[in-house]
């Protein structure tokens, strides 16, 4: 029996391959499944006109990830954090963080997609943005230490006498 197969399918073939199988593994196992459809004339045409649909949005969909990646590899994410004598960080960056900076600067992402590493110092770091299946950006996110404020000294006026004449 001549099939279509909707999804991969182990020791057989892939999405969209047609192939030849045994009728009982088709009638029982594939089709019922939901793994494969009978290859007729018109199904075969359906099949490949959805499958030229879901090409074209992966396509659309794929250069305007792309177009983000651009942009977000323009953004500079630069943290100011508070550091222990070693350089280590009182915490952490966290995703969040990492997301909230990009949307100050025009980027719009989901935090969960950013792919956190465990930023803990100070310097540079490069952390995946992963966009779609193939597309991942690269967030530059810069670490340095937080300025200490200088004592606030109030300008303290003595009262001086005044003298009434």
């Amino acid at each position: 029996m001549k099939l279509l197969l909707k999804e991969d399918v182990e020791n057989l073939g892939s999405v969209g391959d047609e192939v030849n199988v045994k009728d009982g593994y088709a009638r029982n196992y594939l089709i019922p499944r939901g793994k494969a459809i009978v290859a007729t004339h018109k199904s075969m045409k359906q099949f490949n006109h959805q499958k030229s649909v879901v090409e074209r949005k992966v396509r659309k969909l794929r250069k305007s990830s792309e177009a983000l990646a651009e942009q977000i590899a323009k953004v500079a994410c630069v943290f100011e954090k508070k550091v222990g004598d070693q350089g280590k960080l009182f915490g952490s960056v966290t995703a969040q963080e990492i997301a909230d900076k990009l949307q100050e600067n025009g980027v719009e992402v989901d935090r969960r997609k950013i792919q956190m590493i465990s930023i803990k110092s100070l310097g540079e770091f490069q952390v995946p943005l992963k966009l779609q299946a193939h597309v991942v950006a690269q967030i530059n996110v810069t670490v340095v230490a937080e300025k200490e404020e200088e004592p606030k000294t109030e300008a303290r006026e003595e009262a001086k006498p005044t003298e009434n004449a």
